[in-house]
């Protein structure tokens, strides 16, 4: 299918909602859904955007950004993933304690306000991963459009730069979670070191990275091709520098580079 054709089959598919309250982190997933829900539903759509511990103020500005742009209805709604029984506790499942809350929550506007579903940006690519979020959708009986339409992050980037969402390249974003292995506690304050640690990488250019927090270790993650330039000297010991500021004892770069969920790993070897 061309271009057009996959916006056709998405349009069709956001038809068959009727009345949606989105999950919208601000992301390209979530942003192209609300945007494809405004466009065809008009006023029957709403984003729903959950402020946490968990989600950086800097994603919240950019969330308001786009919503403004697309011009959808947008609400926010704060929530506490630490305070949920065995999130903080950090087990493989984690994700599952989180989205079952935050679609809950949607499920309760979505029926005070006369929505009739409730959506997520969930695409096709997602379903090969390692996502317990997607239980808690299915159990929910949240819609993902995207991934009812077949369409893969390629096509996602693909159809938002063609409705010219100003953040159709945005480098992917996962919950601050991620960044800790599985079983290790996880708490405000080792939060507030990893997103000290990453704002840091942002401010000298980078933009798609991860700051993976192993106690007092940090594990750099960036792209194959922006490691040269973090192993400039000047650069190498200003980021080491920084990095022993915040809280870190020990920095080290990944050689393997950036890849999205790859604490991940050590739950593909086991057995």
């Amino acid at each position: 299918m061309d271009i057009k054709e996959k916006l056709k089959k998405l349009q069709d598919t956001v038809k068959t909602l009727e009345g949606v309250v989105i999950a919208f982190s601000g992301g390209v997933d979530s942003s192209l859904v609300a945007k494809v829900c405004y466009d065809v539903l008009g006023e029957k759509a709403l984003a729903v955007t959950a402020r946490s511990e968990t989600y950086p103020a800097y994603e919240y500005e950019e969330a308001k950004k786009i919503a403004k742009e697309i011009g959808i209805p947008h609400m926010t709604i704060d929530t506490s993933e630490l305070g949920i029984e065995g999130f903080a506790n950090n087990p493989p499942n984690r994700c599952y304690f989180c989205k079952s809350e935050l679609f809950g929550k949607l499920k309760e506007i979505a029926k005070e306000k006369g929505y009739k579903n409730v959506a997520d940006g969930a695409n096709l690519d997602d379903t090969g991963e390692h996502r317990p979020g997607l239980d808690a959708a299915r159990e929910l009986n949240v819609r993902s459009p995207l991934k009812e339409s077949g369409l893969r992050k390629a096509d996602i980037r693909q159809i938002s730069k063609y409705l010219n969402l100003s953040n159709w390249d945005k480098p992917s974003y996962a919950c601050m979670s991620s960044r800790f292995p599985y079983g290790q506690t996880i708490t405000e304050e080792k939060i507030s070191l990893v997103a000290a640690a990453e704002n840091y990488l942002r401010s000298i250019g980078l933009r798609q990275f991860r700051v993976r927090h192993h106690d007092t270790i940090a594990r750099i993650e960036v792209l194959p091709e922006d490691i040269p330039a973090l192993l400039q000297d000047g650069t190498r010991k200003e980021i080491v520098k920084k990095f022993k500021e915040i809280g870190y004892k020990y920095v080290t770069l990944d050689m393997e580079g950036y890849r999205s969920g790859s604490m991940n790993e050590v739950l593909n070897k086991k057995g």
